[in-house]
């Protein structure tokens, strides 16, 4: 009988507020849990990811983390990345911290802390320099997102870009695009046979609150992400390189979720320095819930 040791905490990240944005579940590994058992522990909090922090180094704010979905280990997941962070202040180190350090698969990423009112408010991860893959042209993908081509807002390419993962960018010229998309898994896995890509991050300039600047879906087989921190550095990246805004240097706010009833915000910067784009991916956490596997 296997017999298990772990607490864990529940947190809901990019979210305002409880109950919204990306759930996930963050354990300790006070055990030396193998990574076959991670994955069988991950499928049982059936949620998009589930992280385990392995090693703890509070001197250096360094702290080792594996990243698991349902199915597959991950060098690299956006709201993983920020959660755990928020996890690590708020139940290990439980003061304030300008910052500390995720030692993923993918690297090195540090996460920095603003605080109101003594409490966290928006945490900022450092993602890799972006890759710029390959470019697209718009039926085929059209086809696999369920739209016409006409849809698809020549404005500015489909391209694949990676701060990690990589993912297809896909700007639409409008919301309701956005809305009607419905993704195609057997044209979308023929199509991705040969590409970086898997999943498409689909984006329009017209969001639903206009205090935000951009509305965006990201849907896989598995089922829609409420928000996608790891697809939206790639998309931060991409905003910067084609001056989406008109600059080099990008600061917006972005929704996603509206769609699955869990409301995100995401906040990105980025800046085209020429020789990198430096890409700043932001979001608020909320507690929800602490328990003990057994």
């Amino acid at each position: 009988m296997i017999k298990l040791n772990l607490p864990y905490y529940l947190v809901d990240v990019f979210a305002e507020e409880k109950l919204a944005g990306n759930q996930l579940a963050v354990f300790h590994d006070t055990e030396g849990v193998s990574g076959e058992l991670m994955q069988r522990i991950a499928k049982e909090m059936n949620l998009s990811e589930t992280t385990f922090i392995t090693a703890m180094d509070h001197e250096k704010h360094i702290y080792r983390v594996r990243i698991f979905t349902k199915t597959d280990e991950l060098p690299f997941a956006g709201h993983p990345t920020l959660g755990t962070a928020y996890v690590i202040q708020q139940a290990f180190i439980k003061k304030q911290v300008d910052s500390l350090t995720l030692d993923l698969k993918a690297g090195m990423i540090p996460v920095t802390f603003n605080y109101k009112n003594g409490e966290p408010d928006v945490l900022w991860m450092k993602q890799l320099n972006p890759e710029f893959g390959e470019i697209h042209p718009r039926e085929p993908v059209a086809e696999f997102l369920g739209l016409t081509p006409e849809d698809i807002d020549t404005k500015w390419p489909i391209q694949e870009v990676s701060t990690g993962v990589y993912f297809y960018i896909i700007p639409l010229k409008t919301r309701d695009a956005v809305v009607r998309m419905r993704l195609n898994p057997d044209k979308i896995i023929e199509y991705s046979k040969n590409t970086k890509s898997n999943w498409p991050l689909v984006w329009c300039t017209e969001p639903e609150d206009s205090k935000n600047h951009l509305k965006v879906r990201m849907i896989t087989l598995t089922g829609e992400d409420p928000a996608t921190g790891s697809a939206n550095g790639c998309f931060a990246g991409y905003l910067a390189k084609y001056r989406v805004f008109g600059s080099k240097k990008v600061d917006v706010r972005v929704e996603q979720g509206a769609e699955m009833n869990r409301p995100s915000l995401l906040y990105l910067k980025s800046e085209d320095k020429g020789d990198e784009i430096e890409v700043l991916v932001g979001g608020k956490c909320a507690m929800v819930a602490k328990g003990h596997l057994v």
